[in-house]
């Protein structure tokens, strides 16, 4: 029993793509701090049943609670990133206890260990490729706080401690 437990987690590892970024149509956004250093990488790619599939590779982040959450423009200007807009909403309130909720852009907190890395798959299934390559394009934002996923209009997650536009994979 314990070998099959082991071998069906090992075994979805193996058949799963290195990055989301690696399928057809994969964005990924560089995330970087108001300073310029380099936070890592988040690639986006549609999955055949249409839910994004996010891959986060983070770094030199503080251990704790941190929200993460895409935001509706693509610019990660100013030191508090402010440029980036608001999450990306599609009509909807922020969080998973909002009755009209959540935001697409709206993703489930993250937990960074000692090492300050963090490596995750994770689905966006209100997301798609065009909310992230319209016009003024979407932006992967790393807040210093937990999201609450109650408070309006951003779950009172904190400063923006880092930011990434989503673009075409390279």
């Amino acid at each position: 029993m314990t070998r099959t437990l082991l071998a069906f987690p090992i075994a979805l590892m193996l058949a799963a793509p290195a990055l989301a970024q690696d399928a057809p149509g994969g964005l990924v956004a560089h995330v970087a701090s108001a300073d310029g250093t380099d936070m890592g990488s988040v690639a986006a790619a549609p999955t055949e049943s249409g839910v994004m599939l996010l891959s986060l590779f983070l770094k030199g982040l503080e251990p704790g609670v941190r929200a993460i959450h895409i935001h509706e423009t693509g610019s990660c200007e100013g030191p508090d990133f402010a440029s980036a807009g608001g999450h990306l909403a599609n009509g909807h309130d922020h969080g998973v206890h909002a009755g009209s909720g959540p935001h697409p852009g709206d993703l489930p907190n993250v937990h960074v260990p000692d090492s300050g890395e963090v490596r995750l798959e994770l689905f966006a299934p209100g997301v798609t490729a065009d909310m992230l390559t319209d016009a003024d394009g979407a932006a992967f934002v790393i807040h210093a706080q937990a999201d609450d996923y109650t408070g309006q209009p951003a779950g009172n997650a904190g400063d923006r401690i880092g930011c990434g536009v989503f673009g075409p994979a390279q």
